[in-house]
Formats: structure tokens, sequence, C-alpha cells
């Protein structure tokens, strides 16, 4: 029998990203209960200073978990353009500029590649879990390139340029579930669905 998900264990997810909400909630169907920042309420902007993705993604997930005393988690994710030396990495939501804008980012990755050869590019996700108290923490990396252009209407963030190496399509052009099955957020969720199962038959013993 179907489990319902109102009988599952929950987990908040640190973030105000919808279209990340909507991503790792899909992955995330039947195994655990997935509530946003915005399902409980939760309106203000968290904090992420720190110079390391990994960083980040913890100081989120023990922002909300000091607050709200529940197991959560969070994630960082930077797309790393090996002719810009790493960047945008941790920058990657605000590097045109702290409004955060998407197409403002992508147009500024693409004029700075406009005389590079190489546009080979990684995109790299850590997700911090807060279980217990205890902080477990999952890493996923997809490599590809940068296209010359914007290409494709689904997707958020960086998806329009980025293409998965074997690959001629961007992130942007494929349907949810294929580019789930290879992106750098489903790999790092994969990895984190595997401890939870593992936690929750231990837990069951």
């Amino acid at each position: 029998m179907k489990k319902d998900n109102t009988v599952l264990p929950t987990l908040i997810f640190a973030t105000g990203n919808a279209g990340k909400a909507k991503e790792v909630g899909e992955l995330l169907t039947g195994i655990m209960a997935v509530r946003s920042l915005k399902d409980i309420g939760f309106t203000e902007d968290i904090p992420e200073d720190h110079p390391t993705l990994e960083a980040n993604a913890i100081q989120k997930a023990r922002y909300i978990y000091d607050r709200y005393g529940e197991d959560c988690f969070a994630e960082d994710t930077g797309m790393e353009v090996r002719s810009l030396d790493g960047a945008p990495g941790v920058y990657s939501a605000r590097y045109a500029g702290p409004q955060r804008n998407d197409q403002d980012n992508m147009d500024l990755v693409l004029k700075r590649l406009m005389d590079k050869e190489d546009r080979s590019a990684q995109f790299r996700t850590v997700v911090a879990l807060i279980l217990n108290g205890e902080v477990h923490t999952f890493t996923g990396i997809v490599k590809g390139k940068i296209g010359k252009e914007k290409t494709g209407e689904k997707g958020f963030g960086y998806d329009p340029i980025f293409i998965p190496d074997d690959y001629s399509i961007s992130f942007a052009e494929m349907e949810a579930k294929e580019k789930n099955t290879i992106s750098h957020r489903g790999r790092a969720i994969k990895k984190l669905i595997v401890f939870l199962k593992q936690h929750m038959t231990e837990r069951e013993k």
C-alpha cells in the first residue's frame, strides 16, 4: 500500500526558492514530507556569508534549526566556470549584484566568456542536514559547459546556459524528471535519501 505523505517523517527545507523547493520535494516524495520556509511562514532572509558552499549550507540549516527546533536541511549551490577561475561559485545567486536576478547573472557570465575558448563548467551542490542536532553533509556535482546563448524555458537559475556533458541541450530544455536524474542537486539529494532511509531503518530496529 502506498504511504500517505501525512504520516511520513517531516523535514523543513530551508529555502525560499520556489524552484528548488519543488525540485527537491519531488525527489523526496514518498520518503519524507518536506516543508519549505513558505510552508512554515518564515519570510526573513537567512544569512549566508561564508566563503564556501558547505559552510553556507550548514549556516542556513542551523539558522532554522535553532529557531524551530525541528530536523531540517539546506543546500548551497554554485556554478563554477574554469575560465573564470571558478566563478561565480559561492556568489552564484548574486553574481551580477544584490538584486539576485537570474537573467543578469547569466548575462554577466556570457559576457565574460565572449573571448574564452574554454567554456567548461560544473554545478556543485552541498546539502547540509541537521538530524537530532547532528550535522551531515552531502555533495553532488555535474560537469558540462556554458552555451553561447540562453536556451529553454524550464528550470531556474543558470539552467538556460548550462549544457551537461553528453547532452546537446541545456538544463532548461529538459523535463524535470530527466534533469533530476543527472543534476548536481539530484545527486546530492540521492545521497541524502540513502542516509535517511538507513537512519529510518535503524530507528525501526
